[in-house]
């Protein structure tokens, strides 16, 4: 029997995940559709779509904090980030909710580009949701400090307080950065959704250092050019990313773990964005 699987979001035209699921069920065999919900009522959108036969979904903007609410038991990741934007339908009947952003962000950086995280020192833009969703999986790697920063800095201090357990984390605001360094900037922030970015200090990235935009585009993102201009060696955004968690979403619905590399290059067969 044929599985359904759908993304929901508001909007949700643009996505791009039923391309990406759909290369990955062409490449594994599986038998699934796979298509959009245009949410306006997240949790009677849910549950018309599981009556339905639905077997899992996956959860953006904005109703990834609703979908955390509305599982029936959360994985530790998703526990930790206080969003879900994975949820599948068990056996029993109960709804499970995951968070496979920080699983992407980490095996892009780290499989798809070869770059190590243990004993970096890691900045991370913004204390909203889709930073929460990686701070797990990336002090999970061991690196040597994670700073979070954000334009309000209290909400960054609240953030690495409720998290500090989880590894060396603290929190600041943009205006604390002078005088420190980073070997890697992460860009949590949406300021790139319409072409500005936190102000940082110039030196606030090492020279080689790497820079990584959660956001994608197919065009260089401005914190994609701010990564060049500052002797980044390497600057993405964060199409890999976008792949990679869908991957791992994909891998807990079938039990089949894709091959994340052709889908990425159906994407972009250009390459990556950096330059």
């Amino acid at each position: 029997m044929t599985s359904k699987y759908a993304v929901i979001g508001n909007p949700i035209e643009h996505s791009k995940s039923p391309l990406i699921h759909a290369a990955f069920a062409a490449q594994t065999g599986q038998d699934m559709t796979y298509g959009r919900i245009l949410g306006t009522d997240f949790e009677r959108d849910v549950r018309a779509f599981l009556a339905d036969g639905g077997r899992g979904l996956n959860v953006t903007v904005p109703f990834k904090e609703e979908a955390w609410r509305l599982a029936d038991e959360r994985s530790p990741l998703a526990e930790s980030a206080g969003a879900v934007n994975t949820l599948m339908l068990l056996d029993n009947g109960r709804l499970r909710g995951e968070n496979t952003d920080g699983l992407g962000l980490v095996r892009d950086l780290t499989q798809n580009h070869g770059e190590r995280l243990d004993g970096k020192r890691l900045l991370l833009l913004g204390a909203g949701g889709a930073s929460r969703g990686v701070v797990r999986p990336l002090l999970e790697r061991q690196p040597a400090q994670l700073v979070i920063a954000n334009r309000t800095a209290a909400k960054a201090l609240n953030l690495a307080e409720e998290l500090r357990g989880l590894g060396p984390i603290s929190g600041c605001g943009f205006d604390q950065l002078n005088g420190l360094a980073f070997d890697l900037i992460i860009n949590g922030t949406s300021a790139g959704l319409v072409g500005e970015m936190p102000e940082l200090p110039a030196d606030c990235l090492v020279l080689g250092g790497i820079c990584y935009d959660m956001m994608y585009s197919d065009r260089r993102t401005a914190f994609v050019r701010w990564g060049l201009a500052n002797g980044a060696s390497i600057s993405l955004d964060g199409l890999g990313m976008l792949v990679e968690q869908a991957a791992e979403s994909f891998y807990l619905w079938r039990g089949v773990r894709p091959d994340t590399a052709p889908v990425i290059r159906l994407l972009r067969p250009q390459g990556p964005v950096t330059e």
